[in-house]
């Protein structure tokens, strides 16, 4: 396996005056209870799904529950947090934001156990089921991964169905992974076609690779396809899966969830697997391929790093963002023991990563408070006060929710860009964002999917450090280009028409 060393990976970092080490302070009594919970078909999932369901600017919450009725809260100002009531599903692994029909109101994708469910926005954080209505078709898979695109000329979004086990197969559960669909819009219907073979997803992410075309990444569960079974790429334009022609070379992992940025401002994103063992962060190789990180770079976190428990961690949704403002991006993953695993640790306290100026991780998660013991599966960055830090939300099996107010002093300066346009794809889903402050280049791909069978429809944050102006760039869908000024604590609005 090729390896990149530290000195192969930061072209350059800008020197930027000392900030303070993250922190922050825990608001989850503030949140109504809820709790991710059920047997053998709810080890994986608990994915939260973060978005304004009601045009306030402020972030709301659909928690997966599991065995429990989902849950959707509502932020309703100041750290304060109350329960919406919504159509009752259970059986709920995760779901991600999308405007199905263009119509300015997000709607949600909602994986289940069972019928996949959408859920029509219909303002003011109110729902109800679209599923028929939208043509979608029946099944009774237990869906664990998704993610979203659209097509040229398309008004509706193309699919991306991960399917776990076939609980059908008599001979299952190992080597007995469900075929995974694509889901193509047809007049008012959508068409399944399958993606084979399925290897167990517990992510997808419809994104641009490092060859820079838009590719299904797919992170899939070994633990039950056991052999022959591998991560996979596959090509969107050419419908094929990618091999070692294209770079691709296929590495086996417990797949769990995905994280995707560009970290050292060459425009191509790195990718962060989680797994059991150890998280395998992927730097990309410009034309093609990837080489894992070497281990100075101190992003594997395959230990708990507190207690006296050996034994290797589990991680399940990984996200990138700059908890301190301070033009790095930092990393936070979710961990916690599948249930009872002898071989893995039991009490795995989640780990947040703080990227050092030469583009080195320190694990930072117990000063920051935020190193629960619990065993966490989903998760999210978000400013929930509008405030320009970025605040966490962890999901935890069988315990309950836990949300964190950002509180570190002295951070950085900020900006926080959102994108839309006219059309079927009104949120400019595969948008790329770059933003320049300073000698400081970072950008990030406008997509859905990824993460830990959960993600998010806001704004995008970026820390500037002590810079006070940034250069915003959109290169849209289409392939045109956007240029704008920002200043630091702008929340921008770029449109295309």
């Amino acid at each position: 396996m090729i390896r990149l060393c530290l000195g192969a990976v930061i072209a350059f970092v800008a020197a930027q005056h000392a900030h303070a080490d993250p922190l922050f302070k825990d608001y989850s009594s503030n949140l109504p209870t809820h709790v991710y919970a059920g047997g053998w078909e709810h080890f994986v999932g608990g994915g939260l799904a973060v978005f304004d369901c009601n045009g306030d600017a402020l972030a709301d919450v659909f928690a997966a529950g599991g065995q429990n009725p989902a849950q959707l809260i509502r932020n309703n100002g100041g750290f304060e947090f109350s329960a919406i009531k919504i159509p009752v599903l259970l059986g709920v692994t995760g779901a991600y934001p999308i405007d199905m029909d263009a119509d300015g109101i997000l709607d949600l994708f909602v994986l289940r156990v069972g019928q996949n469910r959408i859920l029509k926005g219909t303002g003011n954080c109110t729902f109800h089921d679209a599923t028929q209505t939208m043509g979608i078709p029946q099944d009774d898979k237990w869906s664990t991964a998704f993610t979203a695109w659209w097509e040229d000329g398309d008004q509706r979004p193309t699919l991306a169905v991960g399917n776990y086990v076939d609980r059908n197969d008599p001979d299952g559960p190992f080597r007995a992974c469900d075929d995974n669909v694509i889901l193509r819009p047809t007049g008012q219907e959508y068409m399944a076609e399958l993606l084979q073979p399925g290897y167990c997803p517990l992510s997808i992410l419809a994104a641009k690779d490092s060859r820079e075309r838009q590719t299904l990444r797919l992170s899939n569960d070994r633990h039950y396809y056991v052999s022959d079974g591998h991560e996979q790429m596959w090509d969107i334009t050419d419908q094929r899966f990618l091999d070692a022609s294209d770079g691709w070379n296929n590495v086996a992992l417990w797949g769990m969830g995905i994280a995707s940025r560009d970290l050292n401002g060459d425009g191509l994103d790195e990718v962060m697997l989680t797994s059991m063992g150890d998280q395998l962060l992927q730097f990309a190789l410009p034309g093609g391929g990837y080489a894992a990180a070497d281990y100075s770079v101190g992003s594997y976190a395959q230990r708990p790093h507190i207690g006296d428990d050996g034994r290797p961690s589990t991680g399940w949704h990984a996200e990138f963002g700059d908890v301190d403002n301070d033009g790095r991006t930092d990393l936070f993953i979710a961990k916690g023991n599948v249930d009872q695993m002898p071989g893995m640790a039991m009490r795995d306290p989640n780990t947040l990563l703080k990227q050092n100026a030469d583009g080195s991780f320190t694990e930072v998660s117990v000063a920051a408070g935020v190193a629960t013991m619990e065993r966490s599966r989903g998760a999210a960055f978000a400013d929930f006060d509008l405030d320009g830090r970025l605040d966490l939300i962890v999901s935890n099996r069988r315990a309950k929710l836990e949300i964190y107010r950002n509180v570190t002093p002295q951070t950085g300066n900020w900006i926080s860009v959102s994108v839309a346009q006219n059309g079927g794809n009104r949120d400019a889903i595969g948008a790329v964002i770059t933003v320049t402050s300073g000698t400081l280049t970072q950008s990030v791909q406008h997509a859905i999917g990824g993460g830990h069978a959960g993600g998010q429809m806001l704004p995008h944050h970026f820390g500037l450090g002590d810079e006070t102006a940034a250069l915003v760039r959109v290169s849209w869908p289409d392939g045109s280009m956007t240029q704008v000024e920002a200043n630091a604590g702008d929340r921008r609005v770029i449109t295309k028409p």
